[in-house]
């Protein structure tokens, strides 16, 4: 009777250090978790060190804690504790981002132990290392979340800027183009006088080269900022290109830039300006020439997708800051030398291609050479201005 009930006391004793046990190891885990959500919901910490701390959070939530070590491989970037090794002792999940594997979380023991049949790790850390995978997932997508809204909120505020100064431009042209007709009509009505000297006859023709290069601005700052009327017509991109690469086939030469076109043979017509779109691709080449000052390729290319007529200004030469591609587009902005450039030829893409209802974008790095995408769309019916009446 007495061995019965020692044999009943001993093993409800090793029942209640089961359960005390399993307790004591759910605490962990949900701790583990519970921390892990306060790491990662800390905004004002960067993205790496959420992972650093994360990963320095797994080990203790593991049965031997002082053997554990943890590491997390998100897109190639490793996070580790001290001491991780690879080893026999491992145990793993993936990280899956949006359907797609991005990484993996690992824990691996670095000594031996003693251990059920089934391994060192107990079922229960199974479940725990796929929620932990789960809570990175989280980090992950909400990090592309605050990126892309810190994204559009540059856009929004360069849209608005773009917006401001256009409307500033807008008036100062308007502004000055009345007195400037007046000094380019006088300059011009005292040329026609035949007892004017030869030396002041000089200084009008600088008077008159200067009006009119000011003049020349004036209609920039206007196509900037959408106030010239546009002439809608059908225009085929393709032969716009053409027309204006052919303006620069000799100077290819002559600077040794290597040009390539790959031209969509079947390239619908759009409702646009023919000249102003003239203007947008001289400028682009104008600036790509620029940028390769020892030769290099130009490619031009187009395509049609999604509704759009796309053309691609592609060049080899020196690249870009992220800081100078923020204010390609603000008139007066240039990164050439004084007397080199008014820094409108950018500011009057922008403008001419927002008025096609386009837009354009602009990828580039220092040494790694720029792009400029145009996209313009592609009107269901398009409506010539010109068209006569039937």
């Amino acid at each position: 009777m007495g061995r019965r009930t020692a044999s009943r006391d001993q093993t409800a004793s090793r029942v209640a250090d089961q359960t005390a046990q399993a307790l004591r190891e759910r605490v962990k885990e949900l701790s583990c978790l519970y921390r892990i959500s306060r790491v990662s919901a800390r905004s004002f910490i960067s993205p790496d060190k959420v992972l650093q701390c994360i990963v320095e959070l797994i080990p203790p939530a593991w049965q031997y804690p002082e053997i554990a070590a943890a590491r997390i491989v998100l897109d190639g970037k490793r996070y580790e504790t001290s001491g991780f090794m690879e080893g026999r002792r491992r145990q793993a999940t993936e990280v899956v981002v949006e359907g797609k594997c991005r990484g993996v979380v690992e824990v691996v023991y670095t000594e031996e132990r003693p251990c059920p049949e089934d391994g060192p790790f107990l079922k229960d850390e199974r479940s725990l290392l796929n929620a932990i995978a789960r809570q990175i997932a989280v980090v992950v997508e909400h990090q592309q979340a605050e990126e892309e809204r810190a994204r559009l909120q540059n856009q929004l505020m360069h849209a608005d800027r773009l917006a401001t100064i256009g409307q500033l431009a807008a008036g100062v042209a308007h502004e000055l183009n009345e007195p400037l007709s007046s000094i380019l009509g006088f300059a011009q009505l005292l040329q026609r006088n035949a007892a004017l000297p030869d030396g002041g006859r000089k200084d009008i023709e600088k008077i008159v080269t200067a009006s009119l290069h000011a003049r020349e601005i004036i209609k920039k700052l206007l196509l900037f900022a959408r106030q010239t009327p546009t002439f809608r017509g059908p225009v085929n991109l393709n032969q716009v290109i053409v027309g204006a690469i052919d303006l620069f086939r000799h100077h290819f030469e002559k600077e040794g830039i290597e040009l390539a076109c790959a031209l969509c043979p079947e390239m619908p017509l759009l409702a646009g300006d023919a000249g102003q779109l003239t203007q947008v691709l001289v400028n682009l080449v104008v600036n790509a020439v620029q940028a390769m000052p020892d030769g290099g390729r130009l490619l031009v290319r187009t395509e049609v997708h999604d509704g759009h007529v796309i053309c691609i200004v592609e060049d080899t030469g020196m690249g870009m800051t992220e800081e100078v591609q923020n204010r390609l587009f603000l008139p007066f902005f240039t990164t050439k030398e004084v007397n080199q450039g008014t820094g409108l030829g950018l500011p009057v893409v922008h403008g001419i291609v927002t008025a096609h209802g386009g837009t354009v974008e602009v990828a580039s790095a220092p040494g790694a050479g720029t792009t400029f995408t145009i996209r313009l769309p592609i009107e269901p019916t398009p409506y010539w201005e010109d068209r006569p009446e039937s």
